[in-house]
């Protein structure tokens, strides 16, 4: 089973995300974007797991405390640079308890033998990727669209407020992967 531990999205600012890239596929036609039902904010990417852990990974992830937050989604950019972009992403804007949360996800895995993340945490929604199949002759990528972006780039998508994350299964297909949720961890701030 492949799994992630991740924040979903709130169908309101799923729906503006939608619109948003609705309105941007004309502009890069060739780049793979992501299905607007499979937005999330990854935590935590766990990869390849035997089915029988799972009930070590729910009993490590319930221990994890937490008290809501908001997550603003705004803004947009590209890695590596809007020139040579590979990845065409929307800003996660929060506050510290966000990566403390994905930090307390990665701490809680760790004695399972997941391994630590190397790369400190920035937390973002990849809208689309450049198209490596067709690098040849059509333009397979996202050049044209920071010209178009402009002002949108600043684009604001609404707040959220994080009270939950979940344990989601990923399933590859050659349509794209698909997500399930599997188990739902509340933030609720727990005193003893």
């Amino acid at each position: 089973m492949r799994l992630f531990v991740a924040l979903d999205i709130p169908a309101a600012i799923r729906e503006r995300l939608t619109q948003f890239m609705g309105t941007l596929h004309q502009h890069a036609p060739g780049a793979r974007w992501v299905k607007p039902e499979s937005l999330h904010v990854t935590l935590k990417f766990l990869g390849e797991v035997p089915e029988n852990h799972l009930t070590a990974i729910e009993a490590a992830l319930r221990k994890i405390e937490g008290i809501p937050f908001p997550v603003a989604f705004k803004g947009t950019g590209f890695f590596p640079t809007p020139k040579s972009a590979r990845v065409f992403w929307v800003g996660v804007d929060a506050p510290q308890e966000l990566p403390s949360l994905a930090g307390r996800i990665d701490a809680a895995l760790r004695p399972l033998g997941f391994e630590p993340e190397q790369r400190e945490f920035s937390p973002h929604l990849t809208l689309a990727r450049r198209s490596e199949a067709r690098k040849s002759g059509k333009d397979a990528g996202l050049s044209h669209l920071p010209k178009v972006l402009g002002p949108e780039s600043k684009a604001d998508f609404g707040t959220m407020t994080a009270e939950e994350f979940f344990l989601f299964q990923s399933k590859l297909s050659p349509h794209g992967a698909s997500y399930t949720k599997l188990m739902r961890f509340p933030l609720v701030h727990q005193h003893n």
